[in-house]
């Protein structure tokens, strides 16, 4: 008898400290947060990007889109960092990263076919770390066929997020790179 009480007990422990554990890490990013502390892929799956060395001590813009070589995310999403790349640089931006859940290899024939070497680094969050660190996970199962990242831009200085801007569903105006260059003026 004891040993199956002890066993409840335990049961019931890691029960609560799952949905603890659900409800905290499901807090919308915001304003002043921390920058999660995640492992991101580029090029390849055996090149890991510590997303906090990235931005540790920089100012810079990570941008996520739901899907590489998706109409709106190849047509104005991406192009637009591309496109702004000096204006951002002139604000003061040293870092642009494009994140996406595809994987690495994707992502990186999807920057060279859309010219973005040495303007914006394309990184896989094929695990979706990042995207569920900052509860941006969209259903795009009828479109993509699974889980993918909401649309977002974020303005970080040495690893604070300064600014978010999430786009509400099927929207492309708020993290286009010349609203970041506006909030980068700001910094």
């Amino acid at each position: 008898r004891g040993f199956a009480h002890k066993s409840q007990i335990a049961a019931t422990q890691l029960l609560a400290i799952h949905i603890l554990t659900t409800i905290v890490g499901r807090i919308m990013v915001k304003d002043g947060d921390l920058l999660p502390d995640v492992e991101l892929y580029e090029t390849n799956p055996n090149t890991k990007v510590k997303l906090r060395d990235l931005f540790n001590g920089k100012k810079g813009i990570l941008f996520a889109v739901p899907g590489a070589f998706t109409p709106g995310c190849s047509k104005t999403h991406l192009p637009s960092y591309i496109e702004g790349f000096n204006h951002l640089k002139e604000k003061g931006c040293e870092v642009v990263a494009c994140v996406a859940v595809n994987d690495p290899f994707v992502m990186a024939a999807w920057g060279e076919g859309q010219g973005a070497g040495g303007k914006v680094r394309m990184l896989s969050d094929m695990h979706m770390d990042l995207t569920v660190a900052l509860d941006a996970v969209l259903d795009a199962t009828p479109a993509l066929g699974g889980k993918r990242s909401k649309r977002y831009s974020l303005v970080i200085q040495d690893n604070v997020i300064r600014h978010v801007n999430m786009e509400e569903p099927k929207q492309m105006t708020c993290s286009l790179a010349n609203v970041a260059v506006t909030q980068l003026s700001a910094l």
